[in-house]
């Protein structure tokens, strides 16, 4: 994230401070596990794998979760220009669940899969 080495707060880059490296490293571990779920799920298809329907469900569900953190975090670690006009962090907070879906949507279709019963309401 250029942005937390660029800003400066009480004469240090605020990328400097253990708090937000620990948040940032979070956030590649997250993105690292999405692309693994992706990739899995596109050898699925490309090899026409038996559970290539749970395989795509695991990777919508877990790559809509991550989407939807990652685009949080990156409005925190942006401070106050990540909600405004001037910077698209805050675009992606609010098109994540519209483009790809919920993560609770993906996980009843994973469930439906499975055969998990729907947890009591």
């Amino acid at each position: 994230m250029r942005h937390t080495g660029e800003r400066h707060q009480f004469g240090r880059p605020i990328g400097s401070f253990q708090v937000l490296k620990h948040r940032m490293a979070r956030i590649w571990l997250d993105l690292v596990s999405a692309r693994v779920a992706a990739r899995a799920a596109a050898d699925a298809l490309a090899t026409g794998a038996p559970d290539t329907p749970v395989a795509v469900a695991v990777a919508q569900a877990h790559a809509a979760r991550v989407a939807v953190r990652a685009a949080q975090e990156c409005v925190q670690l942006h401070g106050g220009i990540g909600m405004t006009w001037e910077h698209p962090a805050h675009l992606y907070l609010e098109s994540d669940e519209i483009a790809l879906g919920t993560p609770g949507r993906h996980q009843e279709t994973l469930a439906d899969l499975v055969d998990l019963p729907a947890p009591p309401a």
